[in-house]
């Protein structure tokens, strides 16, 4: 008898007992993620009971990840991010205010964070090719821009690159 197959590297994000919660969030709010499984406990462990739910098996924009209920010892930090490639102002937008209105935190520079602690830079692909520019005074002027904002703003990115001032 097998069990179930699974890749060899999936993230394993640590949730204190809302790893469901989550993963159901990133499926509504982001393409090409899902709810892939949901495991219980078969018997107590130090933050849980048998039957609650331990592990939750998804998939965010397409990176399988592992959502492990382990209690309250260690909270997410900002050294760990999903980083989010976004094409344009209203995608940006979009992951960011759901991120942010369903009870997260706005940081600096396009980052934020979700309302289980995990860690997201919704960074516009011409964020990148600007900090990228060969012409390096025009990446220093855009990423004095980025500097100044937290939700990323195209116009002002493609501007500072233009040369205008910031």
């Amino acid at each position: 008898m097998t069990g179930p197959s699974i890749d060899k590297l999936r993230l394993c994000i640590w949730y204190n007992g809302t790893a469901l919660d989550a993963a159901r969030f990133y499926a509504d709010t982001f393409p090409d993620t899902s709810v892939d499984a949901v495991h219980h406990a078969p018997t107590d462990y130090p933050d849980g009971s048998a039957g609650d739910v331990l592990v939750v098996e998804f998939t965010v924009m397409g990176i399988q990840c592992i959502g492990l209920n382990g209690g309250p010892q260690f909270p997410q930090t900002e050294a760990f991010s999903f980083q989010v490639a976004t094409d344009t102002q209203e995608e940006t937008d979009r992951y960011w205010n759901a991120i942010v209105g369903n009870g997260g935190a706005e940081s600096m520079c396009g980052w934020c964070k979700d309302k289980w602690g995990v860690n997201w830079q919704i960074t516009p692909r011409a964020l990148t090719n600007a900090m990228a520019n060969p012409d390096r005074a025009a990446a220093k002027r855009a990423m004095e821009a980025m500097m100044t904002m937290r939700n990323i703003d195209i116009a002002t990115i493609e501007a500072a690159l233009a040369g205008a001032p910031v």
